[in-house]
């Protein structure tokens, strides 16, 4: 187990399910008390997180939304009473080929991906560096590595939250805060499932096993094989790495 976790409270956006909910599920088993932010129902996380002992509270909010997002920190910090870690794992991942995509199309995954990072992590932040202590951690995308078609909005929000991550980094290390963020690749989780294939692939199945065969570990990515890397983020064992992006990608992207 990794150090420094025990009673800490950690904010997880889009941990009512798939890799959100596999981040806070093992930070819980670490000793981390968890409050879920989504707009999906968070009851079942809240359960996993209950059932390994820790403190739960899931909140609705719309993380692109400036004001939903002053009421979760609101409500959060009214059952907490304070923050030490923020997971910023809410997102979205259409797919449209650029010459059909609209700005409206664009702006929806911008001011979901990019923005809710920026407000969220701007909510607690100020109580972090109140406390000398913090660990932000943001999910970037392998995609950034090996871009495939369809995903232009996609992959330009995750290289602004490469960028996010880097600069604030910087900002942010003279309070005792760490700022990094993980890539994964194609992650078989719920959200992934109930997307259509990209063209060329009747199925996601068959899309998952394509992607599989292009890793040095040639199996199909899960939320589980990310909790490892969240855990370390966290702790005090990653104290001094800040600004960093870790590709968990079963070694897809190799550079």
């Amino acid at each position: 187990m990794a150090k420094g976790h025990k009673d800490k409270v950690a904010v997880i956006t889009g941990g009512a399910n798939g890799i959100g909910q596999a981040f806070a599920k093992r930070l819980a088993e670490d000793g981390v008390h968890v409050a879920i932010v989504d707009l999906a129902d968070g009851k079942d996380t809240v359960r996993m997180i209950e059932g390994a002992g820790r403190q739960a509270l899931a909140v609705k909010c719309d993380v692109s939304s400036e004001e939903s997002v002053a009421a979760m920190a609101k409500g959060v910090q009214s059952k907490f009473g304070h923050v030490d870690i923020v997971v910023n794992c809410a997102g979205v991942f259409p797919q449209k080929n650029f010459p059909e995509m609209s700005f409206t199309d664009w702006r929806n995954v911008l001011s979901i991906n990019l923005d809710g990072t920026f407000l969220v992590t701007a909510a607690f932040v100020p109580g972090m560096r109140a406390r000398k202590w913090g660990r932000v951690v943001n999910m970037a995308s392998s995609t950034l590595g090996s871009v495939v078609t369809g995903f232009a909005h996609y992959v330009a929000s995750k290289g602004g939250i490469v960028g996010f991550t880097r600069a604030l980094a910087t900002d942010l290390a003279p309070d005792g805060i760490t700022v990094n963020a993980i890539a994964p690749g194609l992650t078989r989780s719920p959200g992934t499932l109930v997307r259509a294939p990209r063209p060329g692939f009747k199925t996601m199945d068959e899309e998952f096993a394509s992607v599989a065969q292009m890793q040095a570990i040639k199996r199909v990515e899960v939320p589980e094989d990310l909790v490892g890397a969240v855990s370390f983020l966290t702790s005090d064992d990653a104290a001094f790495m800040t600004g960093q992006t870790l590709n968990v990608d079963g070694g897809r992207v190799r550079s």
